[in-house]
């Protein structure tokens, strides 16, 4: 029976190939069904204890049913806009009352006070879905027959559906993109066939299994998705399942050179990264999960999915590839299959090349190397504070020009700055005039009035449902202007002080305040959370106190430098006047999760060398060990975040600079240079309280001091084989 033990072997991995196989043709459809399920109502995306939040919920009662608004501009083409003009516009209004898609009563065309605009609102029904941009064509349509003059949409109805064609692309475009551009890096770097095609299939069937729990759970409504929470799946999976991969398949192709036989460099393999790969995996998927303090729900939904992505890509680089590898063997990595090490007993003889030669300059003056990345990094980091997270202005919303940003600068030209958008107030209906006139009364406010039995503003007796009354509040600012919401501020306090009215105020400007608000409340509160969670897998994992507080401390140092680079770009080279009030959070928990998964690459070969021949020879072996794979890790995961710019949204683009820029920092600067030099000056100490720093090896004149002083080929005990 010589032959079954044998064939057991072969019969495991085979088996995790049709598992996954049917993973990928099972749930690999759901990628493109997640669009389905996902929301791009902004509004369902606020903090939950915001004012502006109570307003929407009171907002409901006043609407017997949920409906959007579309507002028409018209401007004329030449002089003033003539009366024929504006009947005929009001007609065209009036035409489209009770038609497929409309709900509720068009108001008439309204004249601008310069007297060449004019406009109009057109309640759309809120769940039209891929019925919305039908529905807008037959308005502009019907809107385009008052001769001489152009036509425009603005209003939430507009901008919903700029947002759904900028979110369309990203089961398709985004994916594609991405999936290329890693494969194109992994040819170009591997130099290999086979590999690349399996690190890809492994991140593709990671992506499948995770976008098959999320769309389950998305249905019971237990996560939620948006369009920028799908793109960001698809980016952090296919980015982490590919570093995930490199780090094993480096690793089995290091051991395939120590051992003949493929079973048993595959076990040494595993064993020897699946610690590293798994506590990595654990940061970013803890640093996420610390996502759900945040009230702001956007963030609270890309924590649980972003946990589960990453937990997919893990389970298929520790399950898919170590399968696959073993079938394909030495030829995973033909035509440049790896050698057997001429001298086993030392293989650090055969080192060679460009990491070699940073790690011998690491060693030969660390304290020179750590003091200059640590004045460039900290120089980067003064202008941190520049970035203006105040939010995104309507017209930089979008990257590219878009319809509703033009319409809705077309209608700031002729009427009042928060025309749109106005702020809306509910209050008690027996305090309302006491209200309303104390929100006209307050600075910054163009127009206020109670809204009445027709579904508008003025002209009636105001509308009463359970006693509360709605007021609406033209701004004379631009909604998303710092004015806006300094008046909305005071719009506030006004109606706060008034005795008896438990007034709430809300709209646009007052949501984009509260989300500013929460996002800053956000950052204090999980920034610490996420440090500390990362900091106790750290000490787990490498068994000291010292390293784990190094690592932590120049990983959020890297964060402070990139941020302070990204104020300096996103303002003088990008155009860009603010970021969204969500992005400083999101590259923290990127960044400094991601930033730690390679100092746990290198820090966990370092430490193994370090058992055998002392520190200064582990930090020389690790940096050289590790060096091109964790280097071609930042490049793929900085590539894969940076294709998040095929969405034109700032939002994203902001996101995909800062992680990228970030990625790339972090390995050719923190963890090639600063991370190594700080180990190797501070010497066997860094290990403080493991034992490992009172092994003899690792003291200063130990074997493994004069293992390094002899150079690459000195002599030393040799690494324990599997």
């Amino acid at each position: 029976m010589p032959s079954t033990p044998r064939a057991v072997r072969w019969l495991v991995p085979a088996l995790l190939l049709v598992v996954w196989l049917g993973v990928g043709g099972a749930f690999g459809p759901y990628a493109g069904k997640l669009g389905e399920i996902s929301t791009n109502d902004q509004s369902a995306f606020l903090p939950q204890s915001a004012e502006s939040t109570q307003v929407i919920d009171e907002q409901k009662a006043f609407r017997q049913t949920k409906s959007l608004p579309a507002i028409v501009v018209w401007t004329a083409d030449e002089g003033k806009i003539t009366p024929d003009q504006r009947e005929a516009a009001t007609r065209a209004l009036a035409s489209l009352s009770g038609s497929p898609g409309v709900n509720g009563r068009v108001s008439p065309a309204v004249p601008s006070e310069d007297g060449r605009a004019l406009q109009g609102v057109v309640p759309l029904d809120e769940g039209l879905g891929d019925a919305t941009e039908p529905t807008l064509d037959r308005v502009t349509a019907a809107a385009g027959k008052v001769e001489g003059t152009s036509v425009a949409l603005a209003g939430p109805a507009a901008t919903q559906q700029d947002l759904s064609k900028a979110f369309a692309g990203i089961d398709g475009l985004l994916l594609g993109v991405a999936l290329g551009v890693v494969l194109l890096i992994l040819l170009l770097v591997y130099r290999s066939v086979l590999l690349p095609l399996a690190i890809i299939l492994g991140a593709v069937f990671a992506l499948s299994l995770a976008c098959g729990i999320v769309y389950a759970l998305a249905q019971r409504d237990l996560v939620r998705v948006d369009g920028q929470v799908q793109g960001i799946l698809f980016i952090l999976v296919i980015g982490a399942a590919t570093d995930y991969a490199l780090l094993l398949s480096s690793r089995f192709r290091e051991e395939l050179s120590l051992h003949g036989d493929r079973f048993t460099a595959m076990r040494s393999a595993v064993r020897r990264s699946a610690g590293a790969i798994t506590a990595s995996a654990a940061t970013v998927a803890l640093g996420l999960l610390a996502l759900l303090l945040s009230d702001l729900s956007n963030n609270r939904a890309l924590g649980p999915v972003g946990a589960i992505g990453i937990v997919c890509s893990v389970l298929s680089a520790l399950t898919f590839l170590p399968a696959a590898l073993l079938l394909l063997g030495r030829s995973a990595y033909w035509p440049a299959k790896p050698k057997a090490v001429a001298d086993p007993e030392h293989p650090e003889a055969a080192e060679s090349g460009i990491w070699s030669t940073v790690a011998a300059r690491v060693d030969r003056a660390p304290r020179r190397i750590w003091a200059v990345t640590l004045v460039v990094l900290a120089a980067c980091a003064v202008f941190a504070p520049q970035l203006k997270s105040q939010g995104v202005p309507l017209s930089e919303i979008f990257v590219n020009d878009a319809p509703s940003v033009s319409a809705q600068e077309t209608l700031s030209e002729h009427f009042p700055g928060g025309t749109g958008n106005p702020a809306v107030i509910i209050t008690d209906a027996d305090r309302a005039a006491e209200v309303a006139r104390a929100v006209r009364d307050t600075e910054g406010v163009s127009s206020a009035a109670p809204v009445t039995e027709s579904g508008r503003p003025g002209g009636g007796e105001p509308l009463v449902v359970d006693g509360r009354a709605e007021i609406n509040a033209v701004l004379a600012d631009g909604a998303d202007s710092t004015a806006a919401r300094d008046t909305v501020q005071r719009i506030r306090d006004a109606v706060h002080a008034v005795p008896g009215a438990d007034a709430v105020v809300g709209g646009y400007t007052a949501q984009q305040y509260d989300t500013q608000t929460t996002a800053q409340r956000d950052l204090k509160v999980i920034v610490p959370v996420v440090l500390g969670i990362i900091l106790l897998i750290l000490i787990a994992l490498l068994r000291s106190l010292l390293l784990p507080v190094l690592l932590v401390a120049t990983v959020a140092l890297n964060y402070a430098a990139t941020i302070g680079v990204a104020s300096l770009v996103f303002e003088h080279l990008l155009g860009f006047s603010g970021v969204d009030p969500s992005v400083p959070l999101y590259g923290f928990v990127f960044l400094v999760a991601l930033g730690v998964d390679y100092n746990i690459f290198l820090m966990t070969r370092v430490r193994e060398e370090a058992q055998l021949r002392g520190t200064r020879f582990g930090v020389r072996k690790g940096l050289t060990a590790t060096g091109g794979v964790i280097t071609s890790a930042g490049v793929v995961l900085a590539a894969t975040f940076a294709a998040l710019v095929v969405i034109p949204l700032a939002f994203l683009v902001q996101i995909a600079f800062i992680v990228a820029f970030g990625v790339l920092l972090d390995t050719l600067v923190v963890r090639s240079l600063l991370v190594p030099a700080l180990v190797r000056d501070i010497g066997p100490a860094v290990w403080w309280p493991s034992s490992l720093r009172h092994d003899r090896a690792a003291e200063p004149g130990g074997p493994g001091d004069a293992a390094v002083a002899a150079g690459p080929g000195g002599a030393g005990p040799s690494r324990p084989t599997a």
